[in-house]
């Protein structure tokens, strides 16, 4: 099998990646360890920022999310009882923020692909990636019992932390930033309408809450959690309970209740590996780069890092210049670490770490209370927040 482009995973990342190169008359192959079923349910982000919004309509895949997503145009931060609301389109000229799951992201790319696009095949595991440094690399797969190899002009890893692709980056080429923080998110998705339109971030000495939503009818709510929680643990009236407490105003606000239907725990890390690129081959999303999600940006980031590849590679089509293409992970990692930068500091906003002494409570505090009084603080969130430019 020969393609330009190979692309492994069909998250949102390779799936875009794909639409983006077919409405470019780019051919693409992409491989996805998991069946169809899988994609179409994993749980994962929902909050998609201005650019990514801009980008899926841009490409054809917005009809949908135009339809059903929840348009958000702030967020609300709660701290000693107290809420104050950050207006998105106020203070970055405009810009706000989708509600809509990963999940119907991949559903939209995926009818798109099988339509219109190239093959994707499902059950189809990578091993390896090899000749990355060379004019053609090859991806040797696994696809309905028998090994075969995939021979390309560029590889792009989209497979996450645990794939192949980043492995094919030699050691000593590779550097590694990480942060593990101790404590964790226990997500609930609960059968009851949102209690609040828009997400409510709270920091409470007890912990952090974030009040979150699928749907108009269906809510996503999360607690901290000490690192290594078991999700079956916590009984649902426990969850209810304690989100009482960390939500609390001293108005007339109310959570309501409802059915609990999934439990998980998240671990919270950052992650950053450099380069982003190695001869031909390409990683991109969580192949590369994980943020702790207090800031909503891991699925964006993946979005700007196969942006930047798709409108590489045209480029190199129309002008013959590899440029944009050698340029690729230093153009990404710009924005990799401020969004790095942005995650790190919500979560250290918002979360009280395990053995926080009370000077740290007194400079969260600080902190948030800086940012309800003061216009330029709060612009730096709200741009941070809905995004940062692609290139």
């Amino acid at each position: 099998m020969r393609t330009t482009v190979g692309i492994i995973g069909a998250g949102p990342a390779g799936l875009l990646l794909a639409r983006l190169l077919h409405n470019a008359g780019i051919g693409s192959v992409v491989l996805e360890s998991r069946d169809r079923a899988y994609v179409e349910q994993r749980q994962r982000a929902g909050i998609l920022e201005q650019g990514t919004v801009d980008v899926l309509r841009a490409a054809g895949a917005g009809e949908r999310m135009d339809r059903e997503g929840l348009r958000h145009d702030g967020i609300e931060l709660r701290f000693a009882r107290e809420r104050h609301r950050v207006d998105f389109p106020a203070l970055t000229g405009g810009s706000s923020v989708t509600v809509y799951a990963q999940t119907e992201v991949c559903k939209d790319l995926i009818a798109l692909q099988l339509k219109e696009g190239g093959p994707l095949l499902f059950d189809a595991e990578a091993l390896a990636v090899e000749d990355a440094d060379s004019e053609h690399p090859r991806v040797r797969f696994r696809h309905e019992g028998r090994e075969d190899v995939l021979e390309c002009d560029y590889v792009v890893g989209c497979d996450g932390f645990w794939g192949v692709a980043r492995k094919a980056v030699p050691a000593g080429l590779s550097r590694v930033f990480e942060r593990t923080y101790p404590f964790g998110w226990l997500g609930v998705l609960a059968d009851v309408p949102p209690s609040h339109d828009e997400l409510v971030y709270a920091r409470h000495d007890r912990g952090f809450a974030l009040l979150s939503m699928r749907s108009p009818t269906v809510s996503r709510l999360y607690l901290q959690v000490p690192e290594g929680t078991d999700a079956g643990s916590w009984r649902d009236e426990d969850i209810w309970d304690e989100l009482d407490r960390r939500l609390e105003t001293d108005d007339d606000w109310r959570l309501e209740r409802g059915p609990v239907t999934a439990k998980s725990v998240t671990p919270m890390r950052s992650f950053v590996h450099e380069p982003m690129r190695h001869g031909r081959l390409f990683l991109a999303g969580d192949a590369a780069h994980i943020v702790p999600p207090t800031g909503a940006k891991g699925l964006n980031l993946a979005v700007g890092d196969v942006v930047t590849f798709a409108r590489a590679l045209v480029h190199l089509r129309a002008t013959g210049s590899a440029e944009r293409l050698d340029a690729y992970s230093e153009t990404c990692l710009r924005r990799v670490w401020q969004a790095e930068r942005f995650s790190y500091d919500m979560t250290t906003l918002l979360h009280r770490a395990p053995d926080a002494p009370p000077f740290e409570d007194r400079i969260q505090l600080a902190r948030l209370r800086r940012i309800a009084a003061s216009r330029a603080a709060e612009t730096d969130l709200a741009e941070a927040y809905t995004g940062f430019p692609f290139e």
